[in-house]
């Protein structure tokens, strides 16, 4: 019998980049991988991909999933085995996606936060609005050394009126993810319509799978296999910074 999705995997491309930096696959912390058996699977799905660092960042958020070095530690360490138990080969290393809240500035200020990598820092806006005070606390994270990169501004709606923002953050040196998943369009027409309009203002410094479950591998695997992923590898090849986290970062 014929097998669809065999063929449909065969076309398909692989990622233009070798650096992920934005995953929940530390498993049973938060929202994404539940077990350290599914993120191995998920893990060699992201390896199939032509990925050869993974960044993983699960959630710190305040009353959803209050995570500290304490919890992280652990679990990701748990990760670390599983990938070595089943031979799987892949450079790893975690940091965090810090929701911009009250929890984050405490940890902050206690000097609990893990870089990304070298002077970098994953934030996240609420997706129900702006934090009242996000151009303060990002004044402090740049004051402090670290350069903040914003996860998935195209998925924030209240700036879909107020796109004058996204000029606003992006020339104050906040850099922007954006997920590949919007670009496959797993979220919505406009959630993709504003992530190809921060490519066309060349906003994109960063892409991230944003990985949680075994329906996000299929939307990705599926993109890869379409124009629209062409026409999107053709303009932020050599542009995203992905790539230049290739290098341990400093601890």
């Amino acid at each position: 019998m014929f097998n669809f999705f065999s063929k449909k995997s065969q076309d398909r491309e692989n990622l233009f980049f070798t650096t992920d930096i934005h995953s929940h696959v530390v498993p049973g912390i938060d929202d994404g991988s539940p077990s350290v058996e599914r993120s191995v699977e998920l893990i060699k799905s992201m390896k199939s991909w032509g990925l050869e660092k993974l960044i993983v960042t699960p959630h710190v958020t305040q009353d959803t999933f209050e995570n500290t070095p304490d919890t992280i530690s652990p679990a990701y360490e748990a990760l670390c085995d599983g990938l070595r138990a089943a031979g799987v080969d892949i450079d790893i290393d975690h940091s965090a996606e810090y929701r911009v809240d009250e929890m984050f500035v405490e940890q902050f200020d206690a000097g609990l936060v893990r870089r990304l990598h070298g002077d970098y820092l994953l934030v996240e806006n609420s997706y129900i609005q702006e934090p009242y005070n996000l151009n303060q606390i990002l004044f402090e994270i740049s004051m402090k050394g670290y350069t903040p990169i914003l996860a998935h501004p195209e998925r924030y709606i209240y700036y879909y009126e107020k796109r004058n923002r996204y000029d606003e953050l992006h020339s104050n040196g906040i850099l922007f993810q954006v997920n590949l998943l919007s670009l496959a369009g797993y979220y919505g027409k406009e959630a993709k319509k504003i992530a190809e309009m921060l490519i066309e203002k060349n906003y994109v410094d960063f892409l991230g799978t944003d990985l949680h479950r075994r329906a996000h591998v299929e939307a990705i695997e599926k993109y890869l296999g379409t124009k629209d992923y062409q026409r999107h590898r053709e303009i932020l090849a050599g542009r995203i910074l992905n790539d230049t986290l290739r290098t341990p970062s400093p601890k």
